[in-house]
């Protein structure tokens, strides 16, 4: 039985009156999205001049080859030129948008083959367009189709030339590239190439779509009915993580509120799956219904405020499928019961599930939303998603400095610390006395190279490190890391994720990466920032076991601002 639309007068649904509840809305609210004019089209191609641009992705600029030859034999009157972005396809370009307005006539840009450089392919498209006045065809994988619509939808341009070839494009011959260029756009039907010549030729009407921003006292109130239809409504909208949750009436959102003295409409923050894909923002009260919904408690919202506050969300789109992983240090953790010891990391303590699973909840549902295919790409999906690996340090049983004060907060501040990444973990017993330092290099090696270790240690193995390597403070134990964590300098350079990620950056000129170019191909280099790395003591000293974790510092955040 289908569900009624979800309605804002309170209604019922279906009629039903017996036992029906109000709830409220747990969605945030969307940016401001002003309709943009296009680039005026090319009469013709010959005689032009049109730049390939690539994104600097996985072997993009090969399928730009294809596209060069293709143009030199079947329109050998345009000049084509191949260049390159000058940094990852994240950073904006302006030398490079001057140079094609100054000498050229047309750009296609591409391929937006994964969850962020799709949308920006397409949004670097859009500037193109809009501000330069150049007529632009993004070129993207079948895959990202959704996600790149959106893009141009919340860019404005929703009417944006968009071509697209079949996934993957990393790895493949020349020959299937070429067969790809050939061939005919899986999302049209069309040939791939006359999409991209009448994107660049057929005039395209400005947009006439301005999305003006919900107001906060908008958008409050979900429906009114019975709790189980309720429960299937929510799923149906994908305002869950698809396990059971508690109903957000207004009594239980009113006795969550009690835990904050901030205002129910002040503006928490914004946040969004990916860049380019616009910034929707939150007010305490919305915080507080997803909240609700993970089960948590009136006292644990300064936490979940902070969290909210951070503008770091937990359902990233990357297609990478990189989780969150969140560090509780001060005061509060004590004060709302977290668990820093025996089994911090797994199921077994309220604060820790309830916390973590709000901050999954209010990031899908705040951000405007957390679908797989649509605004979630990540290609494996991961576990610690559901509770985002939430835990307090065991500040107790450290013998350094908890990590908040290594990121320059006072002891008593309460803080919360948000990593991204938990891709890859590594994990050993203790430290053995003849061959430790070997062991823990290999486990660095197994760290992907793009995020950068945090040691999660039993106070065990804090202890052992002193007792075997004599640091005395973190900052030493760091130091040595990042003189241990070093490989090959063209193993390094032929890792997939640097060349997507690093590579660029370096030929950019941005230290310390770009040093490591110059290094011969069986120099050491080193494979982390010395500030990326980070220490955190947890666990109950059942025994001295340790992980590794691949997981970046994002944000640490003030809890007693949001009390």
């Amino acid at each position: 039985m289908s569900i009624s639309p979800v309605v804002d007068d309170l209604t019922t649904i279906d009629g039903e009156e017996d036992g029906a509840v109000t709830v409220h809305d747990p969605t945030g609210y969307p940016p401001e999205v002003k309709g943009k004019a296009p680039a005026a089209r090319l009469e013709t191609l010959d005689g032009r001049t049109v730049y390939l641009v690539d994104s600097r992705f996985d072997d993009s600029i090969e399928l730009l080859k294809q596209l060069e030859l293709w143009f030199q034999e079947n329109m050998p009157t345009v000049t084509t030129r191949l260049v390159q972005l000058s940094s990852t396809y994240a950073k904006d370009d302006p030398e490079l948008w001057e140079r094609i307005r100054a000498d050229g006539d047309a750009a296609i840009l591409g391929v937006g083959h994964c969850s962020t450089c799709a949308p920006a392919v397409s949004t670097h498209a859009i500037t193109l367009e809009t501000k330069y006045g150049i007529p632009t065809v993004a070129v993207h994988t079948e895959k990202f189709e959704k996600v790149v619509r959106s893009v141009t939808r919340m860019g404005g341009l929703p009417q944006a030339p968009l071509v697209f070839v079949p996934q993957p494009v990393m790895g493949k011959r020349p020959d299937e590239l070429r067969a790809y260029v050939h061939g005919a756009d899986p999302v049209s039907g069309r040939p791939v190439m006359q999409g991209i010549v009448e994107g660049l030729t057929h005039p395209i009407a400005p947009s006439t779509q301005d999305l003006p921003a919900a107001k906060t006292s908008e958008k409050r109130f979900a429906a009114t009915a019975g709790s189980a239809r309720l429960h299937r409504l929510f799923l149906e909208r994908d305002w869950t993580d698809q396990l059971p949750i508690v109903l957000p009436t207004e009594q239980r959102v009113a006795e969550m509120l009690a835990g904050t003295s901030r205002s129910p409409e002040e503006i928490v923050g914004r946040m969004e799956p990916t860049e380019n894909r616009g910034a929707w923002s939150y007010t305490v009260e919305k915080v507080a219904v997803n909240a609700v919904m993970a089960g948590a408690r009136p006292e644990y919202l300064p936490v979940i405020l902070a969290l909210a506050a951070s503008g770091r969300t937990a359902r990233g789109s990357t297609s990478s499928s990189g989780a969150a992983m969140v560090v509780v240090n001060g005061p509060v953790r004590s004060e709302v019961g977290m668990n820093a010891g025996t089994g911090a990391l797994g199921p077994y303590n309220h604060a820790n599930a309830t916390i973590g699973r709000a901050y999954g909840l209010l990031s899908q549902n705040l951000q405007g939303g957390s679908v797989p295919g649509e605004t979630f790409m990540g290609s494996l999906g991961n576990n610690y998603t559901y509770n985002n690996l939430t835990f307090a340090e065991n500040e107790e049983r450290s013998p350094w400095e908890p990590l908040h004060v290594q990121h320059g907060f006072d002891a008593g501040d309460s803080t919360v610390s948000i990593f991204f990444g938990a891709r890859s973990t590594t994990f050993s017993l203790g430290l053995r006395e003849t061959y430790w330092r070997e062991h823990v290099r290999d486990m660095l090696l197994g760290t992907d190279a793009v995020t950068a270790p945090v040691l999660l240690l039993d106070p065990i193995v804090a202890r052992q490190f002193i007792d075997r390597g004599g640091f005395s403070s973190k900052a030493d134990l760091i130091s040595w890391i990042h003189e241990t964590a070093k490989m090959p300098a063209g193993r390094y350079w032929d890792l997939q994720l640097v060349q997507n990620y690093i590579y660029p950056r370096a030929t950019f000129g941005e230290e310390p990466m770009a040093s490591g170019l110059a290094a011969a191909p069986d120099e050491p280099i080193h494979m982390f920032p010395l500030d990326g790395i980070n220490v955190v003591v947890v666990g109950g000293e059942t025994n001295g076991y340790w992980q590794i974790m691949g997981s970046r510092l994002t944000a640490t955040v003030s809890v007693d601002e949001w009390r």
